[in-house]
């Protein structure tokens, strides 16, 4: 088979390009920019596109399907001429769909924990030597490439996005999957620049229900109001399966968690991570894995990557990295640092980066979101705004929507300087944000950071 992608320098384009190719199909790619890690992935792989940018002439009825990503534009010379030569066009949910549809379909959807459940579920997986395929919307330790096409394995574990599919195909990812297995792990009103209302944000989870098989099993977080209500009104459609945050207590090297009069030292810790840990324990179950063989096989597992991972640790101090943007996902983070290091000293540090939450009218969500913090600061670009084609936002306004003692900054050399001149003494900094902070290294700023 011959497949070409375009923008094939996507975080899941990429790798479902390397999975392909790994599986024998021809892969050819194009894409107007081409970023780490994807470049020395794909390059590795022997895929890389020769020449940056879009050219029809890669396009030939000698392939038997283009796969379209979401940066491509609807105008794409590309897809124009593939369109014109009848060749099939899938977005990459859709790819997947069809590469799976004679397996096992376990989809992991929410607003917030879908990367962290899947890590879980499969650091099991991997434990007990079972044979799965999977893709994951981030990059995981461990892991070369982060989706896997086999055709022996009888399951395949699919991390579910409610974004858009393609340009050319306006459903939510975890549409096209059809689930027998699903989890929702939480619903909080995400992606408006797509989703509008919350009503609207809601209906497409509701909708992701209604897809799942006949005799499937939906799994669900009943500490979610929404997504508690879903669970209570598909329980006569299909089979359906309860769980919430389990008894625990805080460790000095994480968690002691209690299920059935039984007692399992965790590396990982947070009222928010061990929810996730049993919705990933019911999805285990249901494949096959016994709770208690489950909760064995996590004792090591020490999170998701760039989710609530340590960057470093040194005498009475420690750094942690976490994708967290959204309102919830900052609220149940923070909380889950200052519950386990409690007699220390809690410096949040965020980025808004996101559509939604540089979004003049979005940004009152955020109210308390950080407030379990001892200190707070909060980061924009005005640059960023600009270039997403916002209303413009100011500092007051940010601040006023955070409340609380909440700094805001909008120079990345101010968040520098206030971390690298301020006393570490018994304290956690905790940086949060699904960009970079215009460039901030991470390990570079921890070794400048004064422990004294």
């Amino acid at each position: 088979m011959n497949v070409h992608f375009i923008a094939i320098g996507g975080s899941a384009m990429h790798n479902l390009a390397i999975a392909l190719s790994r599986k024998g199909i021809f892969v050819t790619g194009s894409d107007d920019e081409i970023f780490e890690p994807s470049k020395t992935r794909l390059e590795k792989q022997g895929i890389l596109p020769a020449s940056i940018g879009w050219d029809d002439c890669r396009i030939s009825k000698n392939l038997d399907a283009v796969i379209l990503g979401m940066h491509a534009r609807e105008d794409n010379p590309e897809l124009l001429k593939a369109k014109e030569l009848n060749i099939p066009i899938f977005s990459y949910p859709e790819y997947l769909f069809e590469q799976s549809k004679d397996k096992i379909r376990v989809v992991i959807g929410g607003s917030h924990g879908k990367t962290t459940i899947t890590s879980m579920l499969l650091h099991v997986i991997n434990e007990l030597k079972m044979n799965v395929d999977y893709m994951v919307g981030a990059q995981l330790d461990g892991y070369d490439c982060m989706v896997k096409l086999s055709d022996d394995a009888k399951i395949m574990i699919l991390e579910g996005d409610e974004y858009l599919s393609s340009p050319i195909d306006r459903r939510p990812k975890f549409h096209l999957y059809r689930p027998n297995i699903a989890i929702i792990s939480g619903i909080a009103w995400d992606h408006i620049n797509v989703f509008p209302t919350f009503e609207n944000y809601v209906a497409q989870f509701d909708q992701f229900c209604s897809l799942i098989e006949p005799n499937g099993l939906l799994v669900y977080n009943t500490e979610d109001a929404e997504v508690n209500k879903l669970g209570v009104k598909y329980a006569s459609k299909i089979n359906t399966k309860a769980y919430s945050t389990p008894e625990y207590v805080v460790t000095e090297s994480g968690t002691k968690l209690f299920y059935e009069k039984e007692s399992f030292d965790l590396k990982l810790f947070g009222q928010h991570n061990l929810q996730n840990l049993m919705g990933a324990m019911r999805l285990g179950e249901a494949i096959g894995i016994e709770p208690k063989v489950f909760f064995k096989a996590i004792s090591t597992f020490k999170g998701a990557g760039k989710r609530l991972q340590k960057v470093f640790e040194k005498n009475n101090f420690v750094m942690f990295k976490d994708f967290a943007h959204s309102p919830s996902k900052l609220k149940a983070t923070t909380k889950a640092v200052k519950e386990q290091y409690a007699k220390r000293n809690v410096v949040a540090c965020m980025e808004l980066h996101t559509f939604s939450s540089l979004k003049k009218e979005f940004l009152p969500h955020y109210l308390d979101s950080m407030n379990q913090a001892d200190e707070a600061i909060v980061y924009f670009s005005h640059e960023v705004v600009k270039h997403k084609k916002l209303e413009p936002i100011t500092k007051e306004q940010v601040q006023e929507a955070f409340g609380g003692k909440v700094k805001v900054m909008t120079e990345t050399s101010e968040v520098l300087n206030y971390i690298q001149n301020h006393s570490w003494d018994n304290a956690v900094l905790l940086m949060m944000s699904s960009g970079n902070f215009d460039g901030i290294n991470y390990d570079d700023l921890a070794k400048e950071i004064n422990f004294v």
